[in-house]
């Protein structure tokens, strides 16, 4: 069709939430497996702002962030979102837990936004395929990452927007390359 461009490749992000102990280590080894290299780690900082996961992955928990080096389309993420929720189960398996021991929560980094992957509806979310919807989590601009009402109270966070900022900065980079490469 005249006009319309396939999607630009994006970063692909994860959130881990796990407590202490060596669940985030072992989830971030079997998601490079999955998705490739991960380029950049944020801070593991405790999860607070809401006690929504304690009565199923008990307390003391903490969550970190990584990005991976290789770029994704933007219409997998449906498909990923679904494969890191198996991960969560096989991770649990893995560790004979009796519960949930890992949450999951993969999104991508484009130049102006942040968007993550749900299986949860609600008013401001995008379905998009198979029970997972899009929920626009920041906005990226000159003077840093804008929130909304809706962003999740631990992306709301100063210690996660540096991470943000960085894996953007990164995606931004990989951006010209390609295009260099593309170019030459």
């Amino acid at each position: 069709m005249a006009g319309i461009q396939a999607f630009r490749p994006v970063k692909l992000v994860c959130g881990i939430i796990a407590a202490e102990g060596p669940y985030a280590g072992a989830a971030e080894e079997r998601l490079a497996e999955m998705f490739g290299p991960i380029d950049g780690r944020g801070p593991r900082i405790a999860f607070a702002g809401t006690a929504y996961y304690q009565p199923e992955m008990g307390t003391g928990l903490r969550r970190g962030f990584v990005s991976f080096r290789d770029l994704i389309r933007p219409e997998a993420l449906p498909s990923i979102k679904l494969r890191t929720n198996a991960l969560e189960e096989n991770l649990r398996n893995d560790f004979a837990g009796p519960r949930r021991i890992v949450n999951l929560d993969p999104g991508y980094l484009t130049s102006a936004a942040l968007i993550m992957a749900t299986a949860k509806d609600f008013s401001h979310r995008v379905p998009l395929a198979d029970g997972i919807y899009a929920h626009l989590e920041l906005l990226f601009g000159k003077s840093g990452a804008r929130r909304f009402p809706w962003t999740y109270p631990d992306f709301r966070a100063e210690d996660h927007i540096p991470f943000f900022m960085g894996a953007r900065r990164s995606y931004l980079e990989t951006l010209r390359s390609l295009e260099r490469d593309r170019q030459s």
